[in-house]
């Protein structure tokens, strides 16, 4: 793997910098699509995750659920969505995804804001001991 790396870095490519999928604790996330103002997601939680208790400052989210089953907090609510439902999170709102299910949750989520970037997350709790 080395030696691919090495190879695309002389090359100039930008290959070896560029993952659209990321992996979690709770399970991962794949950047469909972004540019200047939004960024597109498609999220999947582990049945008996959940993402850390978060906001952010720059952005809003929406989610929509795919597959499986989502137990939101989105300010001082918590509910359940399925297949099909959404919810919006304005900027600066408490929030936190799980999957309460047995089957993984997938959903789209669609980032508004100026700036998208993952070091705009404050965690005010996480199962997993990140800051």
């Amino acid at each position: 793997m080395k030696k691919v790396v090495d190879r695309l870095k002389a090359e100039g490519s930008m290959l070896h910098e560029v993952h659209n999928t990321m992996y979690r604790p709770w399970g991962s996330y794949t950047v469909l699509e972004e540019a200047a103002g939004y960024k597109i997601k498609r999220i999947e939680v582990k049945p008996g995750q959940s993402l850390s208790l978060q906001m952010h400052h720059h952005r809003s989210e929406h989610w929509i659920v795919v597959s499986g089953m989502a137990r939101v907090v989105n300010g001082d609510k918590e509910f359940l969505l399925g297949p099909n439902e959404s919810t919006y999170i304005p900027a600066g709102h408490v929030h936190r995804l799980s999957n309460p299910g047995v089957i993984d949750l997938a959903i789209i989520e669609v980032q508004s804001g100026q700036y998208l970037e993952e070091d705009d997350i404050v965690r005010f709790e996480d199962h997993y001991g990140r800051q």
